[in-house]
C-alpha cells in the first residue's frame, strides 16, 4: 500500500518487482477509517500474502513501525500499522516513509540500480528524499535522514533560515507561475510547462531559478555524501524539461566555481523510473530484504 494525502494505492507484488495488480481508492479521513480499507484489502483479495509492506508520509521507527507527523495525514500520528498487521493477521509488514520508498525502488529496478552512493530528491509540496551509502537505505539515528525539506538554505540576515522544503516546493513553484500567467488554476502544471516550452519570457526566469535551486541542492548532497548519481522523482520530474534545465544549471555552477570543478567529479542527473508507482515497489523491497534478513 501507499498512503498519499489524496489517494491510497494498493497492488499486489511478486518478490521480483512484479506488479500484478493495481488499485486506487481516496485515502480515508481518520484511522478508523484507515484500518477498515487495510482489513477490507487483507479480507478480500483472493490470494495468499506473504507480507505486506507499505509507504506513506512521516518519520517512521524502523523498528516498530510507529508513524511520527504524517504530513498532510495527522491521524497518522502514533499509529503503527506494522503492530496492527502482524497481530491481526499474522504477516510481516514494512512501513516505510514514501521518499526512502521511492529511492528503494530506484535502487532495486530502476536508475540507481548497482549504485554504490547515492538519491533520490523528490519534489512535491515538500521536498522528499532518500539516500543510499554503501549500497543501503540511509535511515539515520531518528529515522529522519533523507527529509530534505529540513534542510536549511542561507540565512537572510534577518534570524530567518528558509527551509529547502518551501524554496524548492514543486506546488509553490506551479502557483507562482500559474499568477504570473494569470491562469485561475494554480495547480495546472501542464499549462506552465506548454509555455516554457515555448521560452515565454514572463516565467523562465522564475523556472531558469527554480531549476539553478535544484541543482544547488544536488551538489549540496554531491559534496555531503561523493554520491555517483542522483535521481529526481515526484510529479514535476515527468516534464522532460526541468530535468533538462537542472542538468543545465547544474554544469553552470559548477564552470562558475573552478575550485567545485576540480574537486567534485561530475555526476548523473537523472529521473525516477517509476512514477507513482515508485513508493509501491520500494516498501515491498524493504519487506522482502527485512524478511531475508530474518
Amino acid at each position: 500500500m501507499d498512503i498519499g494525502g489524496t489517494f491510497t494505492k494498493s497492488a499486489i507484488i511478486d518478490q521480483e518487482g512484479k506488479i500484478r495488480t493495481t488499485d486506487k481508492i481516496e485515502t480515508p479521513k481518520d484511522a478508523a477509517a484507515l484500518y477498515a480499507l487495510i482489513d477490507h484489502l487483507l479480507k478480500t483479495t483472493a490470494v495468499s500474502f506473504s507480507g505486506v509492506g507499505i509507504s506513506c508520509p512521516g518519520k517512521i521507527n524502523g523498528q516498530t513501525g510507529e508513524i511520527s507527523y504524517g504530513g498532510s495525514l495527522p491521524y497518522l500520528h502514533g499509529l503503527s500499522l506494522k503492530q496492527y498487521i502482524e497481530e491481526h493477521y499474522q504477516l510481516p509488514c514494512c512501513v516505510l516513509n514514501d521518499g526512502k520508498a521511492a529511492v528503494l525502488a530506484e535502487l532495486w529496478l530502476g536508475n540507481l540500480r548497482n549504485i554504490r552512493n547515492g538519491a533520490a530528491i523528490v519534489l512535491g509540496t515538500g521536498v522528499g528524499g532518500g539516500i543510499i551509502v554503501d549500497g543501503r537505505l540511509l535511515n539515520g539515528s531518528h529515522f529522519q535522514a533523507g527529509e530534505l525539506s529540513f534542510m536549511v538554505n542561507s540565512s537572510d540576515g534577518a534570524d530567518n533560515y528558509p527551509l529547502v522544503g518551501a524554496s524548492l516546493s514543486a506546488v509553490k513553484f506551479v502557483k507562482q507561475a500559474c499568477r504570473i500567467l494569470g491562469n485561475t488554476n494554480e495547480h495546472d502544471g501542464r499549462l506552465v510547462f506548454a509555455e516554457l516550452e515555448k521560452k515565454n519570457p514572463k516565467i523562465l526566469s522564475l523556472f531558469e531559478e527554480y531549476c539553478r535551486k535544484i541543482a544547488g541542492l544536488v551538489i549540496n548532497l554531491q559534496a555531503v555524501l561523493d554520491s555517483e548519481k542522483v535521481v529526481i522523482g515526484g510529479g514535476i520530474s515527468s516534464q522532460p524539461l526541468l530535468l533538462k534545465e537542472v542538468n543545465k544549471q547544474y554544469l553552470k555552477i559548477r564552470e562558475n566555481n573552478p575550485l567545485m570543478k576540480k574537486t567534485l567529479s561530475e555526476i548523473d542527473i537523472e529521473p525516477c523510473c517509476f512514477a507513482n508507482k515508485s513508493n509501491l515497489l520500494g516498501a515491498i523491497y524493504e519487506l522482502v530484504n527485512e524478511h531475508h534478513d530474518r
